[in-house]
């Protein structure tokens, strides 16, 4: 039971570290982008600007794509867990 939970928890600080790196990776990116655009093509500075809100989009997107494929592993998981349970549409 006690090895069940510690590997329980070690997978929620994973996914807690995933979704940290989800939201903060494309927004990093896409500044380094505009740095590179301002530095070696000397591109207005307002790129900077665009290149924040296509990161901050970027990142949502993968948030909800991360939090979409939790939701799909726990249900999976309640499927596998208790097949013989009623539900409401489910009477015998």
């Amino acid at each position: 039971m006690e090895v069940r939970n510690a590997s329980k928890l070690i997978g929620q600080f994973a996914m807690v570290g995933q979704l940290g790196l989800s939201l903060l990776m494309p927004l990093l990116m896409c500044l380094f982008a505009c740095y590179l655009l301002v530095s070696k093509l000397s591109a207005p500075l307002w790129v900077y600007i665009i290149g924040f809100i296509l990161g901050i989009g970027a990142s949502m997107t993968t948030a909800y794509k991360v939090y979409l494929s939790v939701v799909h592993k726990e249900e999976k998981k309640k499927i596998k867990k208790d097949p013989n349970e009623v539900y409401f549409s489910k009477h015998i």
